[in-house]
């Protein structure tokens, strides 16, 4: 297991083209300072203040990336999409807005990578739009990534499209995530990747741990988005542990660094809990959660107070900066990683029953200069073995290596040794619809 993830690692490792800029935990803190500092990001809180609640928040987030923008000559569209909601914790009609910059691709831009976290917060009460909720962790820190992201990778050149996205109205059901998802399809977008930060920069667990070296990728197993026919094949077939969003949190996994190791959660989210990567895995996307190893529940969704000397409340003290870099620096990784390589095969197929030997096809990939067809045991956790085959390739026949033994999956090849992510045959594991 080990050389497989050295194995896997070193495959994908080479996919940026280019090492990334220094990720600064200066600015990293100069962001979730600036956060803290709004009182409150509520989603229901003042809109019309400059200096406190989610209005003056927004504002802010998107001023730093039309800045970011402006340092790159311009390449950034920043848009601010709304929409009116109401629900259980929206008593009253309310727009929730996100902030997203938009970095176009060069050679692919309908292909859409995300990197998203939620800029609004809230305390003990989930309907209190007035009293402070700083929200240093939950989820000041994804938001700094985001936008440090987006100052590190905006001056380099992409095949596909980038968009760093700042989403409010998370704390309240997902709402920034669900108006993101109605926008990606408004907008036509193929969306290959969704990198959903939420709660990323604390290392001390409430029970007293510590991890300042692990990071934990929560990913759906069956699709959210499976029919009842669909359903009936993939029971019968597989493809239970191969959902995109599976083998992109594998493609992250093989990314990591020998100072931050990933650690792939099976599922959707924390057991009963959720974020805005749900929205987009109901709206077909492929789409993780990255979080923090250790979480303290006492700075999390808390007032604060003191309580027989035990502090509460989402301080910037609970923040632990350089593993909020390291975390920073994998999403930056896998970022260039996603929008340098080819887009992930479509119309992989499979073949084989009934023969000593397995047929995959796939359809061609635009930019792709070659295509990996992989396999491993069906109880193997990451991908074992693989077969190298030529751009002009759409098939390959695995000569002596039977279908009911292994699972299999394709990836496209591009320049510099980028590569997809791995594609399971069938709808269980399409990333992009055909």
């Amino acid at each position: 297991m080990i050389r497989t993830a050295l194995l896997l690692s070193t495959l994908l490792a080479s996919a940026a083209t280019a090492a990334p800029a220094p990720v600064s935990e200066a600015e990293l803190k100069a962001t979730i300072t600036t956060l803290v500092g709004f009182g409150t990001r509520h989603s229901l809180s003042d809109t019309q203040s400059e200096t406190r609640g989610i209005g003056a928040a927004r504002r802010w987030a998107a001023a730093r990336l039309a800045t970011i923008s402006r340092d790159c000559g311009g390449c950034l569209t920043i848009e601010t999409p709304g929409k009116i909601f109401t629900g259980d914790r929206v008593p009253v009609p309310t727009e929730i807005v996100d902030v997203l910059a938009i970095q176009p691709g060069t050679s692919d831009p309908g292909r859409v990578i995300i990197m998203s976290a939620h800029i609004d917060s809230r305390n003990s009460d989930p309907l209190d739009a007035r009293g402070d909720a700083p929200g240093a962790n939950d989820d000041g820190s994804g938001t700094a990534a985001v936008i440090e992201a987006a100052r590190v990778l905006s001056k380099q050149k992409f095949a596909a499209t980038i968009v760093y996205a700042v989403l409010s109205g998370e704390e309240q059901g997902l709402l920034g995530g669900k108006l993101l998802a109605e926008t990606a399809k408004a907008k036509g977008w193929r969306v290959a990747a969704v990198l959903n930060n939420d709660i990323v920069g604390n290392s001390h667990g409430s029970g007293g741990a510590r991890d300042d070296k692990t990071v934990r990728v929560f990913s759906e197993g069956t699709r959210a988005t499976e029919t009842p026919a669909e359903a009936n094949r993939r029971r019968y077939n597989g493809g239970e542990v191969d959902s995109p969003a599976r083998n992109l949190s594998r493609y992250i996994a093989g990314l990591a660094s020998p100072g931050l190791r990933v650690e792939q959660v099976w599922r959707t989210d924390r057991f009963g809990r959720g974020g805005d990567q749900v929205p987009m895995l109901e709206a077909g996307f492929p789409a993780v959660r990255i979080t923090e190893r250790q979480e303290h529940y006492d700075r999390q969704h808390q007032n604060i107070r003191t309580e027989n000397g035990r502090a509460y409340g989402d301080v910037i003290s609970g923040v632990d900066f350089p593993y909020l870099a390291k975390v920073t620096r994998l999403n930056i990784t896998a970022l260039a990683a996603l929008a340098t390589a080819p887009a992930p095969p479509t119309g992989v197929s499979i073949a084989g029953q009934v023969s000593p030997d397995t047929k995959l096809s796939w359809k061609p990939v635009s930019g792709a200069t070659g295509y990996r067809i992989w396999w491993r045991p069906t109880t193997a956790v990451a991908w074992t073995q693989h077969r190298d085959v030529g751009a002009d390739a759409t098939s390959l026949t695995l000569t002596g290596i039977d279908i009911d033994s292994w699972f299999f999956g394709v990836s496209a090849l591009g320049p510099n040794g980028s590569a997809s992510p791995v594609v399971y045959p069938g709808v269980a594991g399409a990333f992009l619809p055909e």
